[in-house]
């Protein structure tokens, strides 16, 4: 191996690190409304938390002004400020302070999610403390990148479909809208976490999808199972690269969720199964079944007047994929077909 092709495979591995070691790099995650009143807060997520001593309830709905104090600079909130206004990314090291009120510097870099328009809905804050004993700047301005740049580009494929105009006679509840915001993103940190490198592809970041998604499964079983409901999954063994594995990721976290959401409504008990098989010809087959109530015969999903429904759209849209929903009195049953090119899904083994 030349030194070339040396850097080239060192530059992939620490880019697949830093964004596979996500959550251990305490980089805090907050995401600002700017087409709202005073540009809110509508999303942090556990390390900003730990980091500013500041609870998600205590945040969100307020501007991240509260974070400074006496002594930040008033030239670096104006460079934030103007960002802002402008529409433009932005990294600059600020003096915030915790809840206890202790001071802390922190690397601040904000990016804008736009729409279709180019217009910014909504505005990603990436922050990290910065201690005496941290390495260079450099380092940590590269990791910064890395994770802003996957981070960003996810977080658009989301908050774009979700963030459209809501239509006339919207089916869902706000509040269930908000609390699903860190479902989906935890489902993205859950991806990061599977990030690998695989010995036939050193450009490739390849994805062991039977591991995901038996941990978002889980996750979202926890979070919105309940008593008498039983869960069951089987999944074949894939590996699938990034982009197919985030969309397939999404897309089960939402048909889970939609099952133990809805399907069980005056029932005390129930079963919730996920099958995710290989297709002979290549492909994946995603099936989320029920024995609850069904789904109404007036209820077509997924659904464009819901976002839930809008996202599993778009992500049906970007994979190519069928979908086809069975009702019934025996509950609902939810297939989805993935064309997966043959040569980016092979099994664990092979």
């Amino acid at each position: 191996m030349s030194i070339t092709e040396k850097r080239a495979l060192a530059a992939v591995l620490d880019d697949r690190e830093v964004v596979a070691g996500f959550s251990r790099l305490a980089i805090s995650v907050i995401i600002t409304n700017p087409l709202a009143p005073d540009n809110p807060i509508v999303y942090v997520n556990d390390a900003f938390e730990r980091t500013t001593g500041y609870s998600r309830s205590a945040v969100v709905g307020r501007n991240c002004r509260f974070l400074q104090g006496e002594r930040t600079a008033k030239s670096d909130v104006d460079k934030v400020r103007d960002a802002v206004e402008g529409g433009r990314d932005v990294t600059v090291d600020i003096l915030n302070y915790r809840a206890s009120g202790e001071p802390f510097t922190n690397r601040l870099t904000i990016a804008p999610i736009h729409d279709q328009d180019g217009k910014p809905i909504y505005f990603l804050g990436l922050q990290k403390e910065i201690r005496t004993n941290d390495s260079g700047r450099g380092t940590l301005d590269h990791n910064l990148e890395v994770i802003r740049s996957r981070v960003h580009t996810d977080l658009a494929m989301i908050l774009t479909t979700i963030g459209a105009a809501d239509h006339s006679g919207t089916l869902e509840d706000p509040m269930r809208e908000v609390e699903a915001l860190p479902r989906r993103l935890e489902c993205l940190q859950l991806v990061y976490e599977e990030l690998r490198l695989t010995d036939d592809h050193v450009d490739w970041l390849g994805i062991d999808l039977g591991a995901l998604l038996g941990r978002i499964a889980s996750t979202v079983a926890h979070h919105e199972g309940r008593p008498g409901i039983r869960f069951g999954q089987r999944i074949d063994p894939a590996d699938v690269t990034l982009e197919v594995a985030t969309r397939v990721a999404l897309l089960v976290s939402e048909a889970l969720s939609n099952a133990f959401s809805h399907a069980f409504v005056g029932h005390d008990r129930g079963t919730v199964d996920l099958r995710v098989s290989r297709l002979s010809e290549g492909g994946l087959r995603i099936l989320v079944a029920d024995d609850g109530v069904g789904i109404p015969r007036n209820i077509d999903w997924p659904s464009e007047r819901t976002r839930g429904g809008r996202l599993t759209a778009s992500l049906l849209e970007g994979l190519d994929a069928t979908i086809n929903v069975a009702r019934g009195a025996a509950g609902t049953v939810v297939m989805i077909d993935v064309p997966v090119d043959p040569h980016d899904l092979t099994s664990q083994g092979e």
